[in-house]
């Protein structure tokens, strides 16, 4: 009985005029238009903006920009309009809207919120340690097969037994404080890096936080005994490591190390004017950009060079779009940091082949910088050149 008393009045409702049925339901006279962007979702964030966010591609976000309530730029976030809610106030927050008052001097400190830093945390855990070590692993895996396959290089003679001064105590002093500290450096920013995604599995948090504070503090400050020794080393060797002639020979013979020739060579040969030019250079910019992260305030360095870039042409040449310019403080450490840990693995791959060279890889090398004093033998087989020049001056009578 209650079945058919439903159906005979849904049935009456159907006949009666003026009650709409699904199928007559007519948006209202003042609904949004369909056509309009987002109308779907009622001006907010649509699938087509989620889909171009995960494509890199620009993404118009007018629509949380712009909804920042009555006068969300107060204090308090109250205005004329009543107070803002939690939701537009964090929205000021994040895109700079809100009048913050902060301690500091620099009014670049009211940026509080830098919702632009997630891309740089995503490449700081996934390919910047990925690419970085393997690139490191690599460079360890050939050097290893190319001392199997080569072996050590011999002094063919034979040592004479006979010495001859290549470094005086001075320029041995600058290259181990250089690579003293450098050693340092690699160290403390390789566990930096990895301390989260190593040590906490294995030791806990609490070792790895004990860790890195002093890590920090030894990274901050060695950096101080690098830049120093970079700049002495710098001034004792540029002269003899300009190219000339004679590096084109050595490149032409594999500097005696690839083939079974030894070409002739000054002071220093073509192989490591290639390193001394590489530590120059890289060290600079990672020095550089390790003094914009330890004064974020004072040396920014990206915005500028990213509109001098801009000028040129250079990143639409390449495939890059326009770079940003304009960097709030934390965006400008972020890219340094970026940059300092790419030039710090460029760098450390490129010391690795030269410890190689100075120990296992030749025979007497490490004698240059561990005494300052080397077998003639050996002098004679690598650096010819600069041997006879050597001795010409001992033989010299004071006359001359």
């Amino acid at each position: 009985m209650l079945r058919l008393l439903m159906a005979f009045i849904i049935l009456a409702m159907l006949a009666v005029p003026g009650v709409a049925t699904a199928q007559d339901v007519r948006p209202p006279e003042n609904a949004v238009n369909t056509e309009t962007p987002r109308a779907a979702t009622g001006g907010a964030q649509t699938l087509d903006d989620v889909l171009r966010r995960e494509q890199g591609l620009e993404v118009d976000d007018s629509f949380r920009r712009d909804n920042i309530g009555g006068d969300a730029g107060t204090a308090l976030g109250l205005g004329p309009l009543g107070g803002t809610s939690d939701a537009e106030q964090w929205r000021a927050l994040r895109y700079n809207e809100a009048d913050v008052t902060v301690t500091t001097m620099d009014k670049r400190g009211k940026v509080l919120v830098q919702d632009g830093g997630m891309w740089w945390l995503e490449v700081r855990r996934g390919p910047l340690p990925t690419y970085g070590g393997w690139l490191l692993l690599g460079t360890l895996a050939v050097l290893a097969v190319f001392f199997l396959l080569r072996g050590r290089v011999r002094v063919e003679d034979g040592m004479s037994g006979r010495t001859v001064t290549r470094f005086k105590a001075i320029e041995r002093f600058a290259h181990w404080m250089l690579a003293g500290s450098f050693i340092l450096l690699a160290i403390t920013g390789l566990l930096s890096l990895f301390g989260r995604k190593v040590l906490i599995p294995a030791f806990g948090h609490g070792f790895n936080s004990v860790l890195l504070t002093g890590t920090k503090f030894i990274h901050d400050n060695v950096s101080w005994a690098f830049m120093i020794a970079l700049v002495m080393v710098f001034v004792m060797w540029v002269w003899h490591n300009l190219p000339d002639r004679t590096d084109l020979t050595w490149f032409r013979y594999g500097g005696g190390i690839i083939g079974k020739k030894h070409p002739p060579a000054k002071k220093f040969n073509a192989g490591q004017k290639l390193i001394f030019w590489s530590v120059i250079v890289l060290g600079a910019s990672v020095s550089v950009s390790g003094l914009s992260m330890l004064f974020p305030y004072d040396l920014p360095l990206f915005g500028h060079s990213f509109a001098l870039l801009n000028d040129t042409g250079l990143p639409q040449a390449v495939g890059f779009g326009t770079l940003p310019v304009d960097l709030a403080p934390q965006e400008e450490m972020q890219y340094a940091q970026l940059w300092h840990a790419i030039i710090g693995f460029v760098m450390i791959a490129i010391i690795f082949g030269h410890i190689y060279i100075g120990t296992l890889g030749m025979e007497g090398a490490y004698d240059a910088m561990g005494s300052g004093e080397v077998d003639v033998n050996w002098a004679e087989q690598h650096h010819s050149i600069w041997l006879e020049k050597v001795e010409q001056k001992e033989h010299r009578s004071p006359a001359e």
